[in-house]
């Protein structure tokens, strides 16, 4: 059972705008859309590493037009096609250590990249927008 904690804070009224008129656009309290800006911009998972982390986090300070290029955002082609190159080698003859190595850092890029875009599409879901567009393969 997870517990809670009841807080009583004071918003700056511009916030406090933003959050009713988020809000209405969903059809939720101001109470659940303030524990959602609030759980985007303080993960609870300590598990990644502390860059990413803020890198998220960071998303919630983010404008619609921002959040929208940031869920468009794609793994680089080159480092695509040099991580697929490492893959077909792997399975052909195996890797070098160095080439384990730089497969390992691409496969990094590639979650941190997955990471942001999910992240994005969620504050844009969560902003009420249909974010369905960003699950259809170009």
């Amino acid at each position: 059972m997870t517990t809670t904690q009841d807080i009583t804070i004071s918003l700056p009224d511009v916030l406090y705008q933003k959050l009713k008129a988020r809000a209405e656009l969903t059809q939720r309290s101001v109470e659940a859309e303030a524990l959602d800006a609030l759980v985007a911009s303080v993960p609870v998972v300590d598990e990644l590493p502390a860059d990413l982390e803020d890198s998220l986090a960071q998303l919630s300070l983010l404008d619609d037009e921002a959040l929208w290029r940031a869920a468009r955002t794609s793994f680089a082609t080159d480092a695509a096609r040099r991580l697929e190159e490492l893959h077909l080698k792997r399975q052909r003859e195996g890797l070098a250590e160095h080439e384990a190595q730089a497969a390992a850092a691409l496969v990094q890029q590639y979650e941190r990249v997955m990471l942001v875009r999910a992240q994005a599409a969620a504050l844009l879901k969560q902003h009420g927008h249909d974010v369905s567009s960003l699950l259809r393969v170009p």
